[in-house]
């Protein structure tokens, strides 16, 4: 048996004893110490989680991401590289751009990382990509060539193994820098505890008894009195449908009218919480969940443009260069780069930026030229006043004021 092979028979040594995470989620997940089990469908199932990974996801996938050939000073798009279509249109045959990105994102979102198999052209340049769900992907070092294998578990139960070249890896937050942590994983708890109040408020209304007292009876109740009576308090009493009707007794049962709303044990607050621990995790604003209570007017913007500084950025940084250097042959990273566009997310502060550069351009500090820079647009010639730094009051150019007067000293 071959090194391969070898390598490939012990990726996929899954038994009850030592089971992989494919067959873990097979049985339902890990157990949560609030009783539920917690996998990636059921974690999906909680509200909050839904929406952040949906934000996220929808909102990456939604930006632009075309492909750039490097100038002198600047950039222009580069229509004529085959990555240019597969990252900003169409990925491959079945699904779009967004399509595709929103799959990886989700897949980086709430496992160990993104997979996607790369299917180069003749020249050897990506024309497709296609995601793989990572709870089907195995990584491992061959220990002759040192080189990454990844070991594809494929829904008709066959194995195959592809080279790095052969995949694009979005890895995700890690220790060694291959193995990454699971997000579900991590968060069991707290995703656990969400689900369990879910469902416990799911049950209170649907299997609670929901009259608002205790019938007592200071005798004993003979059988065929106390099967009628436990039939009939079932069927007219029971369930979300009959909640809060009088309660009709006999037989000298009096009735206690006892309250015991679910906020007596902190219920309504316990779920509050969790949607703000889930945000936390996700590092998404509240806010942008539908969780308005501590939102308003005067910090919801600064609140945005720190979601797209903190949060987004940090997602967007990982997959450019994760684009340059699985997607880009070695000789092309100096002259191509691919980068997301998101001056469309930062339009509401579009006033306060423009202040800004207004105050800098005024007091010369700033050229035209580096305010455009700053806003991601290809600079103006030299030769129309690009680089020039103007000087406040008569708004003329640096270099026209020096030897008049005193002059323009340096320090």
């Amino acid at each position: 048996m071959g090194v391969i092979s070898k390598m490939f028979k012990n990726s996929s040594n899954s038994n009850l004893s030592n089971p992989e995470r494919w067959l873990i989620d097979l049985l339902g997940g890990p157990q949560s110490k609030a009783g539920v089990r917690v996998n990636l469908d059921s974690a999906l199932q909680v509200m909050a989680v839904y929406a952040c990974v949906k934000l996220l996801s929808e909102t990456i996938a939604s930006l632009p991401f075309p492909v750039y050939r490097r100038l002198g000073r600047g950039k222009e798009k580069a229509f004529d590289h085959p990555l240019y279509p597969t990252l900003h249109d169409i990925a491959n045959p079945e699904m779009t751009s967004f399509e595709f990105r929103q799959t990886l994102m989700v897949n980086m979102l709430l496992t160990k990382g993104g997979f996607a198999e790369i299917v180069r052209n003749g020249a050897g340049k990506p024309a497709e990509l296609w995601p793989i769900p990572s709870n089907k992907v195995a990584v491992q070092r061959d220990p002759e060539t040192k080189k990454l294998l990844y070991f594809i578990h494929a829904p008709d139960g066959k194995g195959y193994i592809l080279g790095p070249h052969q995949i694009w890896h979005l890895k995700g937050m890690s220790i060694d820098g291959l193995n990454s942590y699971e997000p579900v994983a991590l968060a069991r708890e707290a995703f656990g505890l969400s689900m369990a109040t879910e469902e416990f408020g799911a049950r209170f209304f649907s299997q609670g008894t929901n009259a608002g007292g205790i019938a007592e009876y200071s005798g004993k109740l003979s059988d065929p009195a106390f099967e009628r009576y436990k039939k009939s308090f079932n069927e007219a009493y029971s369930g979300l449908t009959n909640s809060n009707r009088i309660i009709f007794l006999e037989e000298g049962l009096k009735f206690h009218k006892i309250d015991t709303p679910p906020e007596a044990s902190q219920f309504i607050e316990t779920r509050k919480f969790q949607v703000i621990e889930v945000a936390r995790f996700f590092n998404v604003p509240p806010h942008m969940i539908m969780d308005l209570e501590r939102a308003t007017f005067s910090n919801i913007e600064q609140q945005a443009i720190g979601f797209v500084v903190y949060t987004l950025r940090p997602w967007l940084v990982k997959i450019e260069q994760a684009a340059s250097k699985d997607l880009l042959m070695p000789d092309e990273r100096k002259l191509y780069f691919a980068k997301f566009v998101v001056e469309g997310l930062l339009r509401g502060d579009f006033k306060t930026r423009m202040e800004g550069y207004g105050l800098g351009r005024q007091n010369g500090w700033l050229s035209a030229n580096d305010i455009r820079e700053l806003e991601d647009m290809n600079p103006i010639s030299k030769e129309l006043g690009g680089d020039d730094y103007l000087v406040n009051g008569n708004m003329r150019p640096l270099r026209d004021t020096s030897g008049q007067g005193e002059g323009v000293r340096s320090n």
